[in-house]
């Protein structure tokens, strides 16, 4: 059997809830030497276990939302996640994440090893947090049907031009993540018009990150976390401007000054970087890693959004997708058994 070409993407935060209590001993209970190591990590810093996080007592928003915890908790899910993936069914041609996942994509594809890897997500996880500077909310800029909805973008950027402390933060498919101080959200959401019963949406937990406000953290970040992390990634990485970093061509130092200067502080372009892993590497499908199932909307809505193969609306994706799948995703039962190995 053809092996499928894949393309590879790692979720951000936001993507371990509820129903994703428990995804770790679900799925990967046999990962014990990784998750002894992440849990050793952990508990040299003072910190609650993943296996505790994961396995004991319930969910509770405030403790497993947090940024200490939720970016550890995602980073683990995804990485086991994509040592589980089928590499007899999918050759994986490229990686890229959203936001957060970026640090995920690093230690997929080696440019960090996997203890390393953790040391990055759990160190700029547990400085965002202690910092909370500012805060994230969404707003679409697509209609029901996905379609961008004439001259929203525009708007919505004149109003971060015209509003003090405002930025954008992620290029997210068919939404925008704006982040700013709280007076700015506030003044912001005076401005956005509710649509769809829930937008404009505060993110809980969530700092004002991809902005100039998190220039203290980056700088703690630079601070702790030296370039000999760092190595040569061994598949191709796409970043949150796009930008491909290839192996054998790619300097570990500047791969660590984009991933805590640029990275941190200006916004990430999860659609440009999806669309250029669509139209460089041609894959036959998109895999999306776990925890959670809400990152295949904005993949498909960034596909719709650069007309890839001609798709124009999510109709058009949800009927192409059933007869043949462009996006798995390993949050989703169904999806997960196409992609992972016997």
């Amino acid at each position: 059997m053809e092996k499928k070409r894949a393309l590879v993407i790692a979720p951000g935060r936001g993507t371990y809830n509820k129903e994703e209590f428990g995804y770790l001993h679900r799925y990967h209970s046999d990962k014990t030497g990784l998750l002894v190591e992440f849990d050793a990590l952990r508990q040299d810093a003072g910190q609650p276990t993943l296996t505790e996080l994961d396995a004991t007592g319930r969910y509770s928003l405030s403790r497993h939302g947090r940024g200490d915890n939720a970016s550890a908790l995602i980073h683990a899910c995804a990485l086991a996640d994509f040592h589980t993936i089928d590499r007899d069914r999918f050759d994986v041609v490229a990686i890229t994440g959203n936001s957060m996942g970026w640090y995920v994509a690093l230690a997929c594809g080696g440019a960090l090893n996997a203890r390393d890897g953790f040391r990055l997500v759990n160190t700029m996880g547990t400085l965002m947090h202690e910092a909370m500077i500012g805060g994230q909310m969404l707003y679409p800029v697509v209609d029901d049907d996905w379609r961008e909805i004439p001259g929203k973008r525009a708007e919505i950027m004149a109003l971060i031009d015209a509003t003090d402390g405002l930025y954008l933060s992620i290029d997210l498919g068919g939404m925008l993540v704006l982040a700013g101080k709280p007076d700015a959200l506030a003044e912001a959401e005076g401005h956005l018009p509710p649509t769809g019963g829930r937008f404009p949406m505060r993110l809980s937990n969530h700092a004002a990150f991809h902005s100039p406000l998190q220039a203290p953290v980056a700088a703690r970040g630079q601070a702790a976390l030296p370039v000999e992390m760092f190595d040569q990634p061994q598949l191709p990485l796409i970043d949150g401007r796009g930008q491909i970093w290839f192996p054998l061509m790619s300097d570990p130092g500047d791969l660590r000054d984009y991933t805590l200067g640029h990275q941190v502080i200006a916004p990430y372009n999860f659609s440009r970087a999806v669309r250029n892993g669509m139209f460089e590497f041609a894959p036959d499908v998109v895999i999306i890693l776990g925890p959670g199932r809400t990152l295949g909307g904005a993949v498909a809505q960034s596909l719709i959004g650069c007309s890839w193969q001609g798709l124009d609306s999510k109709a058009g994706f949800q009927a192409r997708n059933l007869e043949v799948p462009i996006i798995l995703s390993m949050g989703m039962d169904e999806q997960r058994k196409s992609v992972v190995g016997g």
